[in-house]
């Protein structure tokens, strides 16, 4: 499986039934959710059970990554699901209505106060920020261009709760495109994280049922260049993950590429089946075949 995850699929964190098959979902990165999946009165549920299951994949090898979504810092609530979760060592953590990089990096500043004290690697916890879910948090997407913040694994963004701030009755126009707030913030979202060198991952498509509507939308997804997408429930994964994958001609043409420039060392370009290839070619190929 490619280091970058192509599908990320929210598991509630107070379900011990989801948890327990979270593992079987084929998910590239399952995101334990202690914000929107779990009501206020469940809160410490959810931390103790994700916690607990946190501890228990510890020393279990596995090419999935485990990520957990906190609350929002204007909750209240974000440091004492830290100090459940950490304790654990997820891959990282996912920071709903992240209003910008000073969020991001007062929650570093926490997360490495925990790994010190549970005996972790120094910078170890990644850090993904949905950065789109206030109006507020979506006028910050340009600042994290120019914020050094070395947790960053990669940016994200979501359409509901945006919707529900601007009070929406559409998102999408009567041909099924973003209308202009969304396709701003998807489009600054794929800009950024290209520009810092981060992984730029794709809203969820909110119909479970429609698999034709979310192979459509993975596929746009990463024929735009992001690396993968949110899904809401296991019957999406298989879908998000057949849409991001390479398929052969594309790998062909990428190694054809390589050897080529690797034949001709110190070349700029050259002609390959009578179409000229330069270095971003090679760079693009590189990167689909895992050689970056």
């Amino acid at each position: 499986m490619t280091s970058i995850p192509r599908s990320w699929l929210f598991i509630p964190a107070d379900s011990e039934r989801k948890l327990a098959k979270a593992r079987e979902t084929g998910a590239h990165a399952v995101i334990i959710d202690l914000e929107d999946a779990v009501t206020a009165d469940r809160k410490p549920v959810g931390r103790a059970l994700a916690g607990e299951w946190l501890r228990q994949q510890t020393g279990n090898p596995s090419d999935q990554q485990i990520w957990v979504r906190i609350n929002a810092l204007d909750t209240g609530l974000w440091r004492d699901d830290l100090a459940a979760i950490i304790p654990g060592a997820p891959v990282g953590i996912m920071v709903p209505k992240a209003e910008g990089p000073d969020q991001i990096a007062r929650i570093g500043e926490e997360l490495a106060a925990l790994e010190q004290a549970h005996g972790l690697t120094p910078g170890q916890t990644r850090i993904l920020p949905l950065v789109s879910e206030t109006a507020r948090a979506a006028v910050t997407i340009p600042a994290y261009a120019h914020a050094v913040l070395p947790r960053l694994a990669g940016l994200t963004w979501g359409a509901e709760d945006l919707g529900a701030v601007l009070g929406v009755t559409r998102k999408r126009d009567a041909r099924g495109v973003w209308t202009d707030a969304f396709r701003l913030v998807r489009a600054q979202t794929l800009l950024v994280a290209h520009a810092v060198g981060v992984w730029a991952i794709d809203t969820l498509h909110a119909d479970f049922r429609d698999e034709a509507g979310l192979a459509e939308a993975a596929h746009a997804a990463a024929a735009d260049g992001f690396a993968g997408m949110l899904a809401i429930h296991p019957a999406q994964v298989a879908v998000i993950n057949r849409a991001f994958a390479p398929d052969a001609a594309a790998l062909a043409e990428a190694r054809a590429i390589v050897a080529a420039f690797a034949a001709n060392p110190g070349v700029g370009a050259l002609q390959i089946d009578g179409r000229m290839i330069d270095q971003p070619h090679l760079r693009q190929a590189r990167a689909l075949l895992g050689l970056d």
